[in-house]
């Protein structure tokens, strides 16, 4: 079977999600890895059976350093494909020449790279919002779109409407695009 290494930052929602719908079933989750040793995610993983490394980011003096640090990290798992799922890092050239992965952003890239995508896009005149993953390269949210999911905005949502509809649509094309791949 197919091996993932996850790495995630907050909450673990998409994290869980692939752990119901990816392990054990399309590949497994070798190991789960955050930057925050507060993170939700930590619990799910860890109830699912899935080791967790925390790789602390503010433990470093830069960039290039941390990075270096997780690409051993996930070099230990060998893992098929890694699956950024809510990892709120920049990465450096340092992680993305040598990490075959894949990124879930909540807008239709290229619109909204970066930080605040949900609220950007749902502030936006934009009438059709949506969902990407993509490869992740040294250009921020800018590598080669993999599976893209969009919506008609509602003009009388609010934000909180408005970002369940993203997380609704990040828990349908991530765990598709991982299928997608592996079975390429």
């Amino acid at each position: 079977m197919k091996k993932i290494v996850a790495l995630f930052s907050g909450e673990g929602t998409n994290l869980a999600n692939l752990i119901e719908k990816i392990h054990l079933k399309h590949a497994i989750i070798t190991c789960a890895i955050t930057n925050n040793p507060d993170a939700g995610g930590i619990a799910k993983a860890r109830a699912a059976g899935i080791p967790v490394e925390v790789c602390d980011h503010t433990e470093y003096q830069n960039r290039e350093e941390y990075d270096a640090t997780l690409v051993e990290m996930i070099h230990d798992y060998n893992p098929d494909l890694v699956v950024l799922c809510g990892f709120m890092r920049i990465l450096t050239p340092v992680f993305t020449k040598q990490i075959h992965s894949i990124n879930l952003h909540p807008s239709l890239l290229p619109a909204f790279k970066g930080a605040r995508a949900i609220e950007r896009s749902y502030e936006s005149n934009e009438k059709i919002c949506g969902v990407s993953v993509h490869w992740v390269t040294d250009e921020l949210d800018g590598g080669e779109i993999i599976l893209q999911k969009s919506f008609t905005k509602n003009p009388s949502d609010n934000l909180e409407a408005f970002s369940a509809k993203i997380r609704e649509i990040e828990h349908d094309i991530l765990p598709l695009s991982v299928i997608k791949i592996l079975n390429d």
